[in-house]
């Protein structure tokens, strides 16, 4: 009795192999596209993500900044002066207590009690930090003539106040009846936001190929910028910047007051790209 071999008839392998392959294409036909969706939403997703991060840093930056600080050399940049905290100073001696320290309008001041409580660093003024009072023009808190540092911090007696704040002989301006300062970090002092490169030409990936820079620690400059400073050495905010454009008016709305800047900002990546324009008002009352 013969036995029959055991295994397929090149017809068999034929065949499956046909059905293999049209199951394939099937396959591809209708799950390419889903694919495709798919990762052209994640690639937005993330390009939005990154658009509303630097957005939120460079507004953050403006809300806190030194009051009039915002400088525009161009509109693919702008600098300003970032605050950590601030509060109100003691603007008379104390009538019943004995040892307070108030600002004298008349002369320069060298220690005042702070009427503010601070919490926890970076709130709380370090030795090196800046006191800035009632910058009225953006040159006065770059050239320094109403900007002190900080040499001592300390905590008087409870019914003085809350902190003393000794500073660098400051004569505080005349007729300024605020009573406010601002404490600028020694540690990153004015700060520069650029866009460099910004283009629609894209590389061969679809990728834009700017970059969104934020500088800082480099001083304060008196002189008005002419024009947008070198990155070197600058923090990246953000890559694949396709478009960039800030805008500032100085005294915005009737009562002149506040500023306003608007932020337009677009990227780039895998050819999909997001736009996002914010505006944001800028509080200008020392």
């Amino acid at each position: 009795m013969t036995r029959r071999a055991q295994g397929f008839t090149l017809v068999e392998l034929i065949v499956t192999l046909v059905l293999f392959g049209t199951i394939a294409a099937t396959l591809t036909l209708f799950f390419r596209p889903a694919f495709e969706a798919w990762m052209a939403t994640r690639t937005r997703v993330a390009l939005a993500d990154q658009a509303g991060n630097a957005v939120q840093r460079l507004l953050r930056d403006v809300r806190v900044a030194v009051p009039n600080s915002i400088r525009t050399p161009d509109t693919t940049c702008f600098e300003l002066v970032p605050t950590s905290s601030g509060g109100r100073y003691r603007m008379a001696p104390d009538t019943t207590q004995s040892g307070s320290a108030a600002v004298d309008p008349g002369a320069a001041t060298t220690s005042f009690d702070v009427l503010t409580p601070f919490t926890t660093a970076p709130t709380v003024p370090a030795v090196g930090d800046w006191v800035v009072v009632d910058n009225q023009n953006p040159g006065d808190v770059y050239a320094g003539t109403n900007r002190s540092a900080i040499t001592g911090v300390s905590t008087p007696a409870a019914t003085l106040g809350r902190h003393r704040l000794a500073i660098d002989a400051l004569q505080f301006p005349l007729g300024y009846d605020g009573g406010r300062f601002s404490v600028v970090p020694n540690a990153q002092k004015a700060v520069f936001y650029v866009c460099s490169g910004a283009s629609s030409t894209l590389d061969s990936n679809g990728n834009a190929p700017g970059v969104l820079y934020r500088l800082k620690n480099y001083g304060f400059n008196s002189a008005a910028p002419g024009a947008c400073p070198a990155t070197t050495g600058a923090d990246v905010v953000a890559n694949g910047l396709r478009y960039c454009r800030f805008l500032y008016t100085a005294n915005q709305g009737a009562t002149q007051q506040s500023g306003f800047i608007s932020i337009q900002l677009e990227f780039t990546r895998n050819s999909e790209t997001a736009s996002l324009v914010v505006g944001a008002h800028v509080a200008n009352t020392p």
